[in-house]
């Protein structure tokens, strides 16, 4: 039956929610809401309220949220149809004439779904039999209880290419050919599809029997069959018993997929019914987009083996384009190869709760993954390294979170092997004999403000073309800021625009404002620096990396930490190197000319640095 978006709009505005919820929820007054306890999970203060103005409930408990009709579907279970049937009929409207076609079609499903059901009661019923007796030791020896075997409704398919044919035979060959339940091979006589396996029948959100699984008992081939996709199931946006999980999962706020039908079966042994599984494949971005309507953040347990950490790697990559706020996954990869049924056996629920407490969340798998793929022993390795992060990270359609995932991937990068801008703090007098100025780990960020001696910092004369061009840097290069800003916060540049600039990128960087991209052009326009900006950039003439657009951006991002330490440090050795002249001037003793030379070697030492900045082809 087609119903319009425009007749189902009718039946909401002429639907009371607070009334029909009413009837089976103990509602209170609370303004213009109502509010109560939940009924999709458990509670004892009221979370849960009715908004009939705007047509809804929501629970702020456990996020259960929906109209009239989705009241209807999910709290008491009703098909889509049949609630839509009864509101019409409580707000005295007419259902549309029904498709011809739509008919046909529901009529169909209904036949298909009869024969499926039908099986599952013919397979239950054969795995108490004789012919079951292998399965059930099966069972027996995997430690499933009969509870669990009549709440998945298990059972057993003969060793036979025609019983399940001829219990079925009202049905009709074509009806069971189309369920997958007969092969139909070159206009043959069809023959049973599932032979001598144990059955897991496959159940849909409303716990309706479409598909089934069959796993062999012997050493045969494939261990694990599957139902054909049909008109009631689609292999890749189906879940193994999500009719038991949804329900579980708001009560446990969290779900849990698993590998196949017996870890799920394992689990629930464990008292966790929050469990699903895919169906012999790889997690799809359907089945992702499922589980995320359930909870922003599900987990993925695999077993500890190649195959688990493969799978878990694949489902990573499907996800994360799909990836934003509220909707991410989290991984457990079991020890030592073990899989979900030998943590049961090993420590029952609390050896599960243990592993689940351990979770990492996707980011932390697809940097594990991806540092592990290859050596990282040169430069070139760890370039290639850094560049597959950013194609992940490129890769997520939410440009904001895209946005967070290339820092937090530099971020790990550069405390992993070290910062690009590895500079000196800002030059002071050693002691006599003394070579090694201190230096502070730039893997943190900076204090803000600057200390007082980055505050007397440039009053002996800052170069104010190296100036230039170090600001310029900062702005094509805009996310080394925050690694430098305690070196610049504090110094005269002897220039009133390019203070400006700084301090505007230097209060963008520590307010947490993104500086990706165009976002510090954006910002320096906002605050009436573009025009100032865009000649700073196109008039410097230095030859500097930094200022190169082709420019590798490792090395780009190293100069311009260099040049900001010889910007701020080469006037404080001329000044110090100025006062030992005229203090050995004054005085012939050793120490005033050990000091002085000691200050010419600093400068010395300062040009060659600086020399080298200048040369285009130099590293």
């Amino acid at each position: 039956m087609s119903l319009s978006p425009q007749f189902l709009d009718e039946l909401r505005n002429r639907t009371l929610l607070s009334a029909l919820i009413g009837r089976s929820v103990k509602l209170q007054k609370a303004g213009r809401e109502f509010r109560a306890c939940c009924p999709f999970h458990d509670e004892k203060t009221p979370s849960f309220y009715v908004n009939d103005d705007k047509g809804f409930y929501h629970c702020f408990g456990c996020s259960a949220h929906g109209d009239a009709i989705r009241f209807l579907t999910e709290a008491k279970g009703m098909p889509f149809i049949e609630a839509v049937k009864e509101l019409v009929q409580a707000a005295g409207m007419d259902m549309p004439a029904p498709d011809p076609r739509s008919a046909e079609r529901a009529e169909r499903a209904t036949g298909l779904v009869a024969a499926s059901e039908a099986a599952q009661r013919w397979f239950a019923e054969q795995l108490q039999g004789i012919a079951g007796a292998e399965a059930r030791a099966y069972l027996a020896k995997r430690g499933v209880p009969d509870e669990l075997v009549k709440a998945f409704g298990l059972g057993f398919s003969p060793d036979s290419r025609g019983k399940l044919k001829t219990a079925l035979a009202t049905f009709g060959n074509e009806t069971l050919i189309e369920t997958g339940l007969l092969i139909l091979v070159e206009e043959k006589e069809p023959y049973d599809r599932f032979r001598g396996r144990l059955m897991f029948p496959v159940r849909d959100a409303r716990g309706r029997t479409i598909a089934f699984g069959g796993r062999i008992l012997d050493s045969g081939e494939p261990k694990y069959l599957n139902s054909p996709d049909t008109p009631l199931f689609d292999k890749g946006r189906t879940l193994y018993n999500l009719d038991r999980a949804g329900p579980a999962s708001r009560k446990a706020e969290r779900v849990i997929v698993v590998e196949g039908y017996m870890d799920v079966i394992a689990l629930a042994k464990a008292g966790v019914d929050e469990a699903v599984a895919p169906l012999g494949t790889a997690l799809t971005e359907a089945q992702i987009e499922r589980l995320w309507r359930l909870v922003p953040v599900p987990i993925l347990c695999f077993d500890g083996d190649k195959a688990g950490v493969k799978a878990a790697v694949r489902a990573a990559m499907r996800a994360l384009p799909m990836v934003g706020p509220g909707r991410s996954l989290s991984f457990v990869t079991l020890p030592g190869g073990q899989d979900p049924d030998d943590l049961v056996k090993a420590g029952g629920k609390a050896a599960v709760e243990n592993a689940l407490a351990g979770a990492i969340p996707l980011v932390d798998l697809l940097w594990n993954h991806t540092q592990a793929e290859t050596p990282l022993d040169t430069p070139e390795m760890r370039a290639g390294l850094r560049r597959r992060l950013a194609e992940l990270a490129q890769g997520i359609e939410d440009k904001g979170t895209a946005e967070q995932y290339k820092i937090e991937f530099r971020r790990r990068f550069d405390a992993l092997f070290g910062a690009p801008q590895r500079q000196e703090q800002p030059f002071q007098p050693y002691d006599r004999g003394s070579r090694q100025p201190f230096r502070r780990d730039f893997r943190k960020p900076p204090p803000r403000p600057a200390s007082e001696r980055a505050r007397s910092i440039g009053k002996t004369g800052i170069d104010r073309m190296m100036a230039r061009a170090v600001i310029a840097g900062l702005v094509l290069r805009p996310t080394t800021v925050i690694a430098h800003a305690e070196t610049l916060a504090g110094i005269s540049l002897g220039d009133s625009v390019l203070e400006r600039v700084r301090d505007t990128l230097i209060d963008a960087a520590f307010a947490g404002r993104s500086l990706e991209g165009d976002a510090a052009h954006s910002i320096l326009a906002e605050a009436g620096l573009g025009p100032a900006v865009d000649e700073l950039c196109r008039t410097n003439g230095l030859a500097f990396s930094f200022l190169r657009g082709d420019a590798d951006p490792s090395r780009a991002e190293r100069d311009l930490g260099e040049a900001i330490d010889v910007l701020v440090t080469r006037p404080v050795i001329e000044q110090a190197l100025a006062e030992a002249t005229r203090a050995f001037g004054t005085t012939t003793d050793e120490a005033s000319f050990a000091e002085q030379q000691r200050l010419t070697r600093e400068k010395q030492d300062v040009e060659r640095r600086l020399m080298d900045l200048m040369q285009p082809d130099g590293d």
